[in-house]
């Protein structure tokens, strides 16, 4: 599968999404708009659909790539990490250190890590962590149940029309016809690291205004076994990468 080519589709167009979003995360500057890039012709814009994409106008999604993604989940474990290490060390109390760092600077993720999602990263069952991401996205993006029988016809439709291949093409489907269930998402999660991109692209994936997906991301979370201060930190860190 190329999932370079299925990453493009989602975050949008190469060049002007996942590329530049690569480029950026590597320098550690966070990229302009929500991870910077342009994702309104991906399918992430098309699972926003009617009401996501009237509400929130000609913002839309816009991810930039896998790459900012990991960068952003790493800032955000790694702040839970420093506030852990300060109550245990007597320097600090719990939840101090939630939302401390304003800056728009993204600090340097480890090479290699699960963090590193500018290549492919395997899971200890072999999966490949950005396809499971992108199964948590689209998972998440239904859990209002906006998306009807009619509108999964018509983005079924569109992701013909992207140009990609056909098995790229069949994964899409299977995850759009797939059930919005957080617990089987969380059991994708093999450690804190893996619990927390998953939590932040679904968080990314929502938009928070119906009970439906509020209570989606609690199960999520809970699912997940992520801490309270480290949920906190990954809810503020997406809020402000919205905000730039």
């Amino acid at each position: 599968m190329n999932i370079n080519s299925l990453l493009n589709s989602i975050m949008g167009s190469a060049g002007t999404g996942i590329d530049k979003a690569v480029n950026t995360a590597k320098s550690g500057f966070m990229p302009g708009g929500l991870l910077g890039g342009a994702a309104a012709g991906g399918l992430a814009a098309m699972l926003l659909t009617n009401k996501k994409a009237r509400k929130m106008g000609g913002k839309a999604i816009k991810y930039g790539g896998m790459a900012a993604v990991g960068g952003i989940a790493y800032k955000a474990w790694r702040a839970h990490k420093d506030n852990q290490t300060s109550a245990q060390n007597g320097t600090g109390i719990p939840n101090q250190g939630i939302h401390a760092d304003r800056s728009n600077v993204l600090p340097p993720v480890p090479t290699g890590s699960i963090f590193d999602l500018a290549e492919e990263k395997t899971t200890a069952q072999g999966e490949d962590m950005r396809l499971i991401l992108i199964r948590a996205m689209i998972s998440a993006a239904k859990a209002d149940g906006h998306i009807d029988a009619a509108e999964r016809t018509r983005i079924e439709q569109q992701i013909k029309d992207l140009g990609i291949g056909t098995e790229e093409q069949q994964f899409l489907v299977e995850q759009l016809q797939a059930t919005s269930d957080p617990i089987s998402i969380a059991r994708l999660s093999e450690n804190e690291e893996q619990a927390t991109e998953i939590y932040l692209v679904s968080l990314l994936a929502v938009d928070i205004d119906t009970d439906e997906e509020r209570r989606y991301l609690d199960r999520l979370g809970d699912a997940l076994h992520l801490p309270t201060d480290l949920r906190q930190n990954i809810e503020y860190e997406v809020k402000h990468a919205q905000t730039q």
